[in-house]
């Protein structure tokens, strides 16, 4: 499994980015696909899912702000976040869902004036 994140970078509060996610190495239209991310000296936390449906599930934290999308014909997913905020600064990581414990290395988001 082969997993590559790239995207992030340094945004103002109520900014902008859209991280993207290439995946290879398993059958990526059937599996459902997701992000976490992990602030420093904290533990992995869940954003959000999308199932090969379509179907999609926000964190909390995210939900009204964030949104996942997938192209199966492309192994990629992305997530675009909007009206970012300071706590959201992390490394960003996708994975082949939520409870696979496999992840990428991560991109880096800052939030900060």
């Amino acid at each position: 499994v082969q997993l590559v994140e790239s995207g992030g970078g340094l945004v103002q509060p109520g900014g902008s980015l859209r991280l993207s996610c290439v995946a290879s190495g398993f059958s990526f239209s059937n599996s459902p696909m997701a992000w976490a991310r992990q602030a420093p000296g904290k533990g992995l936390e869940w954003v959000s899912n999308i199932y090969s449906t379509g179907t999609t599930f926000y964190s909390d934290s995210v939900k009204g702000r964030f949104t996942i999308s997938r192209d199966n014909a492309k192994d990629t997913v992305w997530l675009q976040m909007d009206r970012l905020k300071p706590e959201d600064t992390a490394v960003y990581r996708c994975g082949p869902g939520r409870h696979s414990g496999v992840w990428g290395q991560g991109t880096q988001v800052t939030v900060s004036s």
